[in-house]
């Protein structure tokens, strides 16, 4: 049976489309209002909000992994989204800077919750592999095409209206998604295999710590993080203050970032079928690693026609380096952990990226403001350095056998079950390598 042609989860993946448009139209409008309320400080208070959005993403995720089960699934959903609805609809009409950073705080929780619930709901609805396995790959796509996408359909917007009626467009999509949701049938939760709430929220993480490969893939989220914080938190101050550029011309630069993602992440699946994971993600990382330090170079040398032109193509390396470390990222996980895992390192993964996020964030917008654009994509450039150099000293080249079932032993700790994995057909414990 064709994926699509499942109706609870052709449902489901729309509503999730439409909300992850809303979002990134909620992202460019955001940047836009901090930078009307705050004008040069903009970075900064743009930076205080992204980065309050990834203190509630780690907290908050890992939480509802772990209580997932024992939720309402649909009824939670639809109730987030309504909550989502609400606050972005409120925030055209905020005065101050903290009245941002306390919606910001709300919305941000509900997302946070909204993901790994809907992260658990797809292997109740596809239920066979195969097909799970494309689902989570349509979602990872949908996400990269909501990068391109939203800017682009921001800029169009935003030569007719005023950025405020961008959260409008993201409240609608919001209620769109409550709809869908509403309207599909999803199963009870199946009980979790860990019985204490701390267990849940640990086991991904621990099965992080004890894979090599996903050692890498935690060293990488750094990579990411410190690149993109650039092109998320200074985009606007960089083009409005130093480029000279109008709300469109923010909303452009962020989608040649996004035609970077996008373009790599439909090229990549047959290039995958022929590389490994491995050099294809290190590559994106020395990738992001050498587009931050021309970002560098742009910012302290170039100027006029010379400047827009050399920032458009290096947003675009960014968006690129980005997806050639995010796109196979879905494949690693799945087989690093056999399948009745996958929900727990996806949350762990979720959680351990925004970490990443959480340490960039406030270094992009706090420092730019106080010691210069330059200054700080000299520390992020450094960052991300740091990863990308870890990433190929903990990830090695030869690598254990891919894990099948979920092995049986039951004299293991938890600890030793959380390392434990499936080489040739008998259950054996991966050290760190």
């Amino acid at each position: 049976m064709s994926l699509f042609a499942i109706r609870d989860y052709r449902r489901l993946f729309s509503a999730q489309v439409i909300a992850l448009f809303g979002t990134g139209l909620a992202t460019v409008a955001l940047g836009l209002l901090a930078y009307e309320l705050a004008g040069p400080r903009a970075g900064a208070v743009l930076g205080t909000a992204l980065t309050i959005k990834m203190i509630l993403y780690v907290i908050v995720a890992p939480i509802a992994a772990a209580y997932v089960d024992r939720l309402p699934r649909r009824l939670f959903l639809v109730i987030l989204d309504v909550v989502r609805g609400a606050v972005v609809i409120a925030l055209p009409f905020v005065t101050e800077i903290w009245q941002i950073y306390l919606l910001i705080g709300l919305l941000q929780t509900a997302s946070a919750a909204f993901t790994p619930t809907f992260q658990a709901v797809i292997p109740d609805i596809v239920t066979e592999e195969a097909d799970y396995t494309r689902a989570l790959s349509a979602s990872q796509l949908a996400s990269t095409m909501e990068s391109l996408l939203s800017p682009v359909l921001a800029a169009l917007a935003l030569a007719l209206i005023s950025f405020n009626w961008l959260f409008v467009g993201t409240a609608v999509g919001f209620a769109a998604s409550a709809v869908l949701v509403l309207s599909t049938r999803i199963p009870n939760a199946r009980p979790n295999p860990h019985a204490r709430a701390f267990d849940r929220v640990a086991a991904g993480i621990r099965r992080f710590v004890a894979t090599p490969r996903l050692r890498g893939v935690l060293a990488l989220n750094l990579v990411v993080a410190s690149a993109g914080s650039i092109v998320i938190v200074n985009t606007v101050n960089y083009v409005r203050d130093r480029l000279g550029g109008g709300q469109s011309e923010v909303a452009w630069m962020l989608a040649a970032s996004g035609a970077g993602t996008l373009i790599i992440a439909l090229l990549l699946p047959k290039v995958l079928d022929r590389i490994a994971e491995r050099p294809v993600m290190i590559t994106g990382g020395f990738l992001l690693v050498a587009a931050v330090a021309a970002a560098i170079m742009i910012v302290n040398y170039a100027g006029g026609t010379a400047a827009w032109v050399a920032t458009a193509l290096d947003w675009f390396a960014i968006g690129a380096g980005m997806a050639l470390v995010i796109t196979p990222t879905g494949r690693v996980l799945r087989r690093s952990v056999p399948p009745n895992g996958l929900p727990e390192v996806f949350a762990a993964q979720f959680s351990l990226s925004h970490l990443a996020w959480l340490v960039t964030y406030p270094i992009a917008g706090w420092l730019a403001l106080q010691a210069g654009l330059g200054t700080t994509w000299i520390v992020l450039g450094l960052l991300a350095a740091a990863g990308a150099g870890t990433a190929i000293l903990v990830w090695p080249r030869r690598e254990p056998a891919a894990v099948g079932p979920e092995p049986t032993r039951t004299d293991l700790s938890d600890t030793e079950a959380a390392e434990c994995t499936l080489v040739a057909g008998q259950c054996a414990c991966v050290r760190p390598v």
